[in-house]
């Protein structure tokens, strides 16, 4: 696996190696070994699996708090998404930056999200796939979002938005009192 680093401390696009031929080709998602080098040393509790049918749907922004905050880590099996991270670490210093990529089954990259950061996407096809790793179980009162269009992110999403949640859409913007987890 190679690991790069993001803009964002802590968080890194993970690219497969592996081996190709004929058949196709073979490569890890997880290796405990490979993870340590770089700092990673929680288990991964519980293993999600989403499916988003419409094309420029959004999902997010989603973090859990105190003492529930958790590492992801976010693979697209089946088609393409506009993968997006915020940094909401209080004594950060990138607090309130954002950084995105393509993920994709194509693509086959991945996202380490470490704790501290609210996450999200937008599909870029019909019909995708995603798989996440956490390392803490889903706890809803712990549960916080940031507005997928809040001002005081202005995240560049690629597509006009389709299809938002309720829940998702109804999340409040930011203000002053916000001073990240």
């Amino acid at each position: 696996m190679i690991f790069t680093p993001t803009s964002l401390d802590g968080s890194f696009i993970i690219e497969p190696t592996g081996s190709s031929d004929d058949r196709g080709w073979f490569g890890r998602i997880y290796c405990k070994n490979e993870f340590r080098q770089i700092g990673h040393d929680k288990e991964w509790v519980q293993i999600n699996h989403s499916f988003t049918k419409k094309k420029g749907s959004i999902r997010g922004m989603h973090f859990q708090v105190q003492p529930f905050r958790e590492i992801k880590m976010v693979k697209c099996v089946g088609g393409a998404i506009f993968d997006v991270i915020i940094d909401i670490r209080k004594d950060s210093k990138t607090f309130l930056k954002w950084f995105s990529l393509e993920l994709s089954a194509e693509n086959r990259k991945m996202l380490y999200i470490p704790e501290g950061f609210a996450h999200g996407f937008q599909t870029l096809t019909d019909k995708c796939d995603l798989i996440y790793l956490h390392s803490e179980f889903y706890v809803p009162n712990s549960e916080g979002g940031i507005r997928y269009n809040d001002p005081k992110i202005e995240i560049e999403w690629p597509l006009i938005p389709t299809v938002i949640s309720e829940r998702d859409s109804s999340h409040h913007f930011l203000d002053e009192y916000f001073k990240g987890i």
